[in-house]
């Protein structure tokens, strides 16, 4: 990830969880009581987060000492320990929260990517994300859908171009829309076409798109059309894809399936704070 927009990231979000200071720990503790508490695993996973907390931490309080005991991309098991902080009370309390959120979101997206990779093993299918993500933290989930082991598709509306049904619609025709967009971009960049029917297919190919989304299609009809791609371009399937059905695509062949699950309504794997204070240990805060 790059370093520097992850610190900007992080400035930003304790800006608003902090505002002008935390009434709580500010109330209650002085600037001079110390602790520490050590982050685990609540349920199985794949851990993700890793520089979340070796530079959110610091960012917040240079004085903190940061231990974390995983890298991105490791198995996590219930009670497994995955970071300790110690340092100033205030610190810990305050940071907690802000990085809770991120590496839980990012490590349910992780573990999610890895579920999908393993129900393709054996195909030559590749599992990729999609672009929706929540605004303003795709450079986390995308990080994230990367270290469970799947790839990312456009990082976003400037680095490939897609033309789905309404860009058709409004340009006339695929033909028309290939065409336009092919004169007018570098060699580098690529042009992805979606279809829903076997016409539109073959005006795709004709028109020399570089790859072919076959979007909300049954696997049947994808194992159908299949052979009228030629080697050259790329397929794609994406729409209703899940978990469960996900073998079904993968095993007609189709080179690539985009999940917007992977990202759009992933669930946070479960992290808490076992807080030690005074020789008191307890479970968690909110």
């Amino acid at each position: 990830m790059n370093t520097i927009k992850l610190k900007s990231m992080l400035q930003q979000f304790f800006n608003e969880d902090i505002g002008d200071g935390d009434l709580s720990s500010e109330t209650i503790f002085s600037a001079t009581e110390q602790g520490a508490f050590t982050f685990y695993a609540k349920q199985d996973g794949i851990f993700c987060g890793k520089q979340i907390i070796e530079i959110g931490f610091p960012l917040l309080d240079p004085s903190l000492q940061v231990t974390v005991f995983k890298e991105d991309g490791d198995t996590l098991q219930k009670g497994d320990s995955i970071a300790r902080i110690e340092g100033s009370l205030r610190s810990l309390l305050t940071g907690e929260r802000v990085i809770l959120n991120c590496i839980q979101r990012m490590s349910g997206i992780a573990t999610q990517a890895y579920e999908a990779v393993q129900l393709t093993k054996g195909t030559k299918t590749k599992i990729c994300d999609t672009r929706k993500t929540i605004p303003g933290l795709r450079m986390l989930d995308k990080y994230a859908v990367r270290t469970g082991g799947a790839f990312n598709h456009r990082s976003g509306l400037y680095d490939a171009i897609m033309l789905k049904d309404n860009h058709i619609s409004f340009a006339g025709s695929i033909a028309k829309a290939v065409q336009t967009a092919r004169a007018k971009i570098g060699h580098t960049v690529k042009i992805e076409v979606e279809i829903e029917t076997k016409e539109q297919l073959l005006e795709a190919v004709n028109a020399g798109a570089d790859i072919i989304m076959f979007d909300n299609r049954t696997p049947e009809e994808i194992a159908d059309w299949l052979p009228l791609v030629p080697p050259h371009i790329a397929t794609e399937a994406s729409g209703g894809i899940t978990l469960d059905n996900l073998q079904s695509y993968a095993q007609i062949g189709v080179e690539w399936i985009s999940l917007g699950a992977l990202t759009h309504s992933v669930t946070a794997l479960d992290i808490s704070a076992l807080v030690e204070q005074k020789g008191a240990v307890t479970y968690g805060t909110r």
